[in-house]
Parts: C-alpha cells; sequence; structure tokens
C-alpha cells in the first residue's frame, strides 16, 4: 500500500492509541510545516478600529482598504483624509480609537481578531461579494472569533440552515435529521444560533460530533439569545462562534439582518426549513440568491403557515425542493468526491456504527496516512473517543494501521 510521507516534527510519534514511540527517520522528500507567521498587532489594531468606526456593510470603507492597506486606511480615517460620504458614516466613532481595549476585551473571553491578513480567513467564500451589485452586499472588515476552528477549512464544504424560530416538531426534527447527515460527510453547518430552526441545525451537527458555526449579531464578549449560552458555549467548544460586531455591541434587528449576509456568503448553499411569509430567514436567501448561492427549501405540510415562505421560493422557481439530505449534497458538494447517500434498505458497512465511529471514518484519508491527533482534530471528536472509534473501524475492516498513522483501506478488486 502506498503512501504519502508524512512530516514528522520531532523526535517521537504516536503508536496505534496515540502514545508517544520512536519515530521513523524523515522521509528526504518530506518538508515540515512552514509555521504560520502571526498577523501584526498594527494591522490588528488597525482592521478593530475600523470595525467599531463604521457600521457594517459599507463599501466605500472596503474600497478605502483595497486601496491603501488597512494601517494607512484607518490612519487616513482619523485624519478626516477620506470621502464625504465614509466620513459622514465615521462621525460619531472615529474619533476614539478604542482598538487595544477591544482585542483585550476579546482576548479575555478567549476569542480573537480573524483577518483577511489571516492563512484563516475564507478568501473563497467573501469573493462572492465582489460581484454582488447590491450596496448593502459588502465583505466584513475583519471577524471577531471564539473557538478553536479553522474558518478557511470549515467553509471549504459547507451549507447554511435558515429557518422559523417558532418552528414546529416537524421542523425542528427535519432539521437536525438533516444537519446531522450532512455533518457526517464531512458539511460544516452554518446557522444563527437562533431559536427553532437555527438551534436545531446546531444541534444536529454536535450530535455526530461535528464541529458547527455560528454567527451572530452582538458582540463576541456576550451570547445571545441568553437562554442559548450553554449551545453557544458547546459551539465554540470545538467550531467556532463568529461576529463583526465590537466587545460590547447589543444586539438590534438591523444587526440580525446585515449578519445574514454573512450566513449567506458562508454556506456553499442555503437550506430554508420553515419559512413563514415574512420570515426573517427569506433576507437570507435573498442575499444567498444575489451571491450566487443555490438556494433549497424543505417542503412542509400545505395547511402549515410557517412552510409559506419554503413554497413561495419553490414556486417562484428560486429555490430546489430537498426531500433528503443527499439531495443537499448533490448541489453544495464536490463533483466527484462526495457520494449520494445510499438509497434506503441498502445495507451499507457503515450501518450501526457509533457517531463518534462514523464521524471518525468520514475523516480518514483514502491516499494518506494521519495520527490520531489529527483525526481527532479534523472529525472534531475527542481523542479518548477517537482511539476506541479507530480500533471499532479496524476489526470491520473500515481502517487500516501502519507505523503509527491511520487511513482507509486500499480499495480491492477495481480497475
Amino acid at each position: 500500500m502506498n503512501r504519502q510521507p508524512v512530516p514528522q516534527g520531532d523526535a517521537t510519534g504516536p503508536d496505534r492509541t496515540g502514545a508517544r514511540t520512536p519515530a521513523p527517520v524523515p522521509s528526504a522528500v518530506a518538508a515540515p510545516t512552514p509555521t504560520p507567521v502571526p498577523v501584526p498587532e498594527e494591522v490588528l489594531r488597525a482592521r478593530a478600529y475600523l470595525l467599531r468606526s463604521v457600521e457594517p456593510p459599507n463599501r466605500r470603507l472596503i474600497g478605502l482598504i483595497e486601496e491603501y492597506g488597512p494601517v494607512e486606511a484607518a490612519d487616513r480615517l482619523r485624519r478626516g483624509a477620506v470621502s464625504d460620504e465614509l466620513l459622514r458614516a465615521a462621525t460619531a466613532r472615529r474619533g476614539t480609537d478604542r482598538s487595544a481595549a477591544d482585542l483585550d476585551a476579546a482576548r479575555a473571553v478567549g476569542a480573537r481578531l480573524l483577518v483577511p491578513e489571516d492563512p484563516q480567513w475564507p478568501d473563497w467564500p467573501f469573493s462572492a461579494f465582489a460581484l454582488a451589485t447590491r450596496a448593502d452586499l459588502a465583505p466584513p472588515v475583519a471577524l471577531w472569533a471564539r473557538g478553536p476552528a479553522d474558518l478557511s477549512a470549515l467553509a471549504e464544504r459547507s451549507v447554511t440552515i435558515v429557518g422559523s424560530r417558532a418552528a414546529t416538531r416537524y421542523g425542528l426534527h427535519t432539521t437536525a435529521d438533516f444537519a446531522s447527515a450532512l455533518a457526517r460527510r464531512g458539511v460544516t453547518v452554518f446557522s444563527g444560533a437562533a431559536f427553532g430552526i437555527d438551534a436545531a441545525a446546531h444541534r444536529g451537527a454536535l450530535a455526530v460530533g461535528a464541529a458547527t458555526v455560528a454567527v451572530l449579531a452582538c458582540g463576541p464578549d456576550r451570547f445571545y439569545p441568553v437562554a442559548h449560552t450553554g449551545l453557544i458555549e458547546r459551539i465554540a467548544a470545538t467550531g467556532l462562534v463568529l461576529s463583526e460586531y465590537p466587545p460590547g455591541t447589543v444586539p438590534g434587528r438591523l444587526r440580525f439582518l446585515v449578519r445574514n449576509r454573512l450566513l449567506a456568503a458562508l454556506g456553499a448553499g442555503c437550506l430554508v426549513v420553515e419559512a413563514g411569509a415574512r420570515s426573517g430567514s427569506r433576507r437570507t436567501a435573498t442575499d444567498s440568491l444575489a451571491l450566487g448561492r443555490p438556494l433549497m427549501a424543505v417542503p412542509g405540510p400545505v395547511t402549515s403557515a410557517l412552510s409559506v415562505g419554503c413554497h413561495e421560493l419553490v414556486r417562484a422557481g428560486q429555490a430546489q425542493l430537498v426531500g433528503r439530505p443527499e439531495d443537499v449534497l448533490e448541489t453544495v458538494g464536490r463533483l466527484g468526491l462526495d457520494l449520494a447517500l445510499p438509497p434506503a434498505g441498502e445495507r451499507r458497512p457503515t450501518d450501526g456504527l457509533t457517531p463518534a465511529a462514523l464521524a471518525v471514518h468520514d475523516a480518514l484519508p483514502a491516499r494518506a496516512a494521519w495520527s490520531p491527533g489529527r483525526i481527532s482534530e479534523v472529525a472534531g471528536v475527542a481523542a479518548d473517543d477517537v482511539r476506541a472509534a479507530l480500533t471499532e473501524l479496524e476489526e470491520r475492516g473500515l481502517a487500516e494501521y501502519h507505523q503509527g498513522l491511520w487511513q482507509r483501506p486500499a480499495r480491492r478488486g477495481g480497475p
């Protein structure tokens, strides 16, 4: 079995249970993973200042940053050397620089400022804003982030799930089922942590040990809704909680609408489950279409007022009707890499696996070989559970171990 060389960073390597054992001599073709260069503090402070000074979204501010860079753009805004329109937008806040205090306040609660200069910035999702014609569809200056995950990596295979806050039992159950099934296949679930459909989407992903991402409309030092503090803390433990609003910012109706464009951009597609005729999730759907994202809707009972919005989107030809998670995979998955889920009744090798083992199996590489620690990171499963899951997978012939590393078995009998 051919394997790609795996770089070794120290004198020891993990055995099959994750313990340290003497490592082999590195291959001549293996290169150490480059250490990421920290973003300069002056860049962080400049973007934090700009983020507080001008309420998002603002295309003129983005244009100023693109022309001069964040540090000079911040200096020009302080001096008033900007367009009259941008000066009016910043009049109330530009005279007070609270960037250092904002960074300190964020760090005090375990948050960091994620900026476009950071390799974890999701360049591809946010590139959609450049093609948008609406003035209110501008990319964020930066994002406050709580959680250990890499936003760029999570956004590579993603779906945004939105819907009614006053969801029915049908809507909650359907959402959780879709989110769990998609998360098991490595699709990151993005949502807004609100009551109803949002919460069901996050909980569905968490139930299978997957990382999920919540985008809030308040500062990074508070959780909203307060009743979902426990849920948001669970999201932040393995995934990410994002906001473009500085510490101390309270949520407001307009900020929720502004937040929705980020949800629309970060998902490779948008799935609507239970939306009334005037539901706020319709705004996210509209933003998704404006950003070129495929829109999907789950049908509901024709007698349910909460499904009127979904039915209208489908009837207008704006949304694709989806009835199973594999319909979503066909829309947002990568051609040739995501296999449709098997038809009901067909026996799968993974049937009966524990949720942790299923998540680990989905994370296992086919052509490379990874350590248990790397698998834990990618699968979003605790290290102890990864070791138990690998043993379970090996017993079923679904994982192979070699020299401290694990991978999927090579296909046999193929062309």
